[in-house]
């Protein structure tokens, strides 16, 4: 059995998440979703919403769980017993962060494996930052997340009028 993990923040999960959690999940036997937990980060959603969020967002996809995780993310792959690291893609700003990061854990567990799925041309503009930036300032992101994110979004963060 092949168990691939998906780490990231998701604060919070986007539909372009969602793409590559979908993708991942028809190409191994389990993905394990892994929300990071990062004190150096002011997260708007505390670790426990977004893997609520997370895991109401991929309840269709029976292969898939959700964990939360902190520290080095080859440590956590070792406790997992998982040995590929998905990263998804949304242009070539992603490409070099993401390359240096898997030759980095490459240095640190060789064994480790880092799987790179591109996104959906749809998809190659979402960001989580993005998507909470554009709701703050009163723009449309109902289409960008699932919805029970939209709602959160809407106790969460007021609007600015500006």
């Amino acid at each position: 059995m092949i168990r691939a993990v998906y780490p990231g923040s998701f604060d919070p999960i986007t539909n372009g998440h969602i793409y590559i959690a979908e993708r991942a999940a028809s190409l191994f036997d389990e993905l394990l979703l892994a929300v990071l937990v990062n004190p150096e980060k002011n997260s708007t959603f505390s670790v426990e919403e977004r893997q609520i969020m997370a895991r109401e967002a991929l309840i269709h996809l029976p292969n898939v769980t959700v964990k939360y995780f902190n520290g080095l993310l080859v440590n956590f792959m070792r406790q997992e017993q998982s040995r590929i690291i998905i990263r998804g893609l949304r242009a070539l700003s992603d490409f070099e962060y993401e390359f240096q990061l898997a030759q980095m854990n490459r240095q640190l567990a060789p064994e480790i494996e880092t799987f790179f799925i591109a996104t959906d041309a749809k998809y190659s503009y979402l960001s989580s930052r993005g998507i909470k930036d554009a709701f703050r300032f009163g723009g449309t992101v109902r289409d960008m997340v699932p919805p029970g994110v939209y709602r959160r979004l809407r106790e969460r963060i007021p609007p600015t009028n500006s």
